[in-house]
């Protein structure tokens, strides 16, 4: 019922206060429309903030294959390049069951970086490996906590095998299916897969990952190395956020220091990512254009190093040439690669006609846009170039255009040479980055024009039908207040986290701590959702929290035959039992052998 009630009164809501102006304006259009500010319900990667869930395989096989934890230094290095806040990063540990997991953290600042970075030193291995696991658990994550307007992925490094627990009922023939039901979930809400095959012992199931990868239009990668991971997360960064990775080259360190050009674009570059792969530790200095030396680490310059690389990031560097001095170990290999982050999209101007069939002439122009709006940069535009990349959808042939640049755009055209249906994608590169515009689709056999996306002042403000609904929005408004209570109440969020271990009390064996935080639930959660919905818990379904007030949670029970345990006593949950931080609950599960330890933690 709540959710039929949501889809009902949200959108009226946001119409009414389109209506009466309170909406900011650069909300307006995109409640009216129910997309994204881009005008596209899927938006563009580019500067969108990442939703990244990085999933490790931890089985015991991972010795051999990753002796070096090349996985776990892998996930470091992917999260020192994110920018300094703005993104989310989930982690994921599996073997054949969800290991240890962190649900997605959003990144306000360094110390953010280093709480992940710790929980990846943290995590251990077992035995068996179920590659759906991993997969499954990320995508629900992500969708779990999905908000408009940010580009998910996942990461997955495993060496591609499965080795089931042949005590347990799960088949190979049951897990191959989960796994292909994930990636089908993950490719329909358009969530790439990156995969990083780690095969120090040679083996590696490569097609596994390979089609994971593919299927969900992801890339995959292989390794044995760490000396490979900058180049690779550098391409991985780089392909989901429309970038180009910038070799600098590779120095020969000789016990003094070197100097490597870093030439800074234009005055849009957010972040500079200078990723420095060694194997012995390295020296580093910098000077802005103007030869001043900047401190290595400021406000505007960070420093992360581990045992195989460090990466220095300059944060809304100069335009210029900047100077980088490397001073490494004798005979040292050094390479050195750099990613920039730009704030920028590419939009198209809305077409002319509202209609186009086999034989028209179809115009397009695009355009970079900062924040929203239309940017006036001759200079940045002189160093791009553009093109129109239409692909006939009813035989799968792309056809490139070249576009001409005029001014501050690019324009080009194509004709319709068949009554097909078509889309149309500008994509307009330069040496370090390249945007992709939201795809237009064209029916020319109907003549139906969809897609595609203006700046907010070229959008079309649909007045007619806003004001045929303002006198239905006024009266239907004191409903829609108490609704919209009601949705509050049931829509409250969680603080804090639960941390849950697992005891067989056949062996008196204990699971690894698991830490699972809260904050992307809404309304009320149950323990099986917690415990990953391991089939033998099923009863657990009816153990339910809810958010409290001062951060605290309420816990309600109908699981008949199982007890709720608090301080050594059974204790009644029918008309809620209030649990504050530092709180701790045991469930003990007599018929699948198992006692669940619950602690929660503010």
């Amino acid at each position: 019922m709540v959710p039929k009630i949501k889809r009902l009164i949200y959108p009226l809501l946001a119409a009414l206060l389109l209506v009466t102006g309170l909406l900011p304006a650069g909300s307006r259009l995109a409640a009216a429309s129910g997309t994204t500010s881009s005008g596209s319900a899927a938006s563009s990667a580019g500067s969108a903030p990442i939703d990244a869930v990085l999933v490790l395989d931890a089985s015991n096989s991972m010795a051999t294959s990753d002796p070096q934890k090349i996985g776990n230094e892998a996930m470091r290095l992917f999260i020192d390049m994110l920018p300094v806040q703005g993104d989310r990063v989930g982690i994921v540990s599996y073997t054949d069951v969800v290991q240890r997991e962190k649900a997605l953290l959003e990144i306000q600042g360094q110390s953010d970086k280093e709480e992940l970075k710790t929980f990846i030193g943290q995590l251990g291995r077992g035995a068996y490996t179920d590659t759906a696991v991993g997969v499954t658990e990320a995508v629900n994550m992500l969708q779990r906590s999905a908000q408009t307007g940010r580009e998910p992925m996942i990461v997955l490094l495993a060496d591609g095998n499965t080795q089931l627990n042949t005590t347990k009922s799960k088949t190979l023939e049951q897990s191959q299916q989960e796994l292909a039901d994930s990636v089908q979930k993950a490719k329909d809400a358009g969530i790439p897969v990156y995969t990083i095959g780690l095969n120090a012992d040679g083996k590696l199931n490569q097609a596994e990952l390979e089609k994971i990868a593919a299927d969900t239009s992801g890339k995959s990668f292989v390794t044995d190395s760490a000396d490979d991971l900058p180049g690779i997360l550098s391409e991985i960064f780089a392909s989901h956020q429309q970038l180009n990775v910038v070799p600098l080259g590779s120095l020969t360190g000789n016990g003094d220091f070197q100097d490597v050009k870093i030439s800074v674009p234009n005055a849009n570059v957010l972040e500079a990512n200078v990723s420095i792969t060694s194997t012995q530790k390295v020296e580093l200095k910098l000077k802005d254009p103007s030869g001043a030396e900047a401190a290595i680490p400021s406000d505007a310059v960070t420093l992360s190093t581990s045992k195989t690389y460090s990466l220095l990031k300059m944060i809304k560097p100069q335009e210029g040439d900047w100077t980088l001095s490397v001073k490494g170990a004798d005979k040292d290999q050094i390479d050195i690669n750099l990613v920039f982050n730009y704030d920028l999209e590419l939009a198209t101007a809305p077409l002319s006609g509202s209609s186009y069939g086999k034989g028209d002439k179809i115009d397009v122009s695009a355009y970079l846009t900062s924040g929203g709006t239309k940017l006036d940069s001759p200079e940045l535009y002189a160093t791009m170039q553009g093109s129109l990349v239409v692909k006939d959808e009813d035989t799968g042939t792309e056809t490139s255009v070249p576009m001409t640049l005029n001014g501050t755009q690019f324009d080009g055209s194509y004709e319709l040479p068949e009554a097909h249906k078509y889309t149309l994608i500008v994509r307009a590169e330069a040496d370090s980055f390249y945007r992709e515009s939201a795809p237009i689709s064209i029916d020319a056999a109907s003549g139906a024009v969809s897609g595609g996306a203006g700046t907010e002042s070229e959008k079309k403000f649909p007045l007619i039908p806003v004001i045929l609904g303002v006198l239905g929005l006024i009266l239907l408004a004191v409903i829609a207040f108490f609704v919209m209570k009601y949705l509050q109440k049931v829509n409250k969020g969680f603080v804090g986290q639960m941390v849950i271990e697992i005891r067989d009390e056949n062996t008196g064996e204990r699971s690894y701590p698991q830490y699972k935080k809260l904050n992307t639930y809404k309304g009320r959660l149950n323990l099986h959702q917690l415990l990953q919905l391991a089939p033998e818990l099923k009863d657990t379904e009816n153990i339910v929290f809810t958010p409290g007030s001062e951060d605290r949670i309420v816990l309600r029970s109908s699981a008949e035959g199982v007890p709720i345990e608090k301080s050594g006593r059974v204790v009644d949950t029918s008309k809620g039992l209030e649990l504050k931080s530092g709180d701790r609950i045991t469930v003990p599960m007599v018929q699948a052998g198992k006692t669940i330890l619950v602690e929660y933690l503010v």
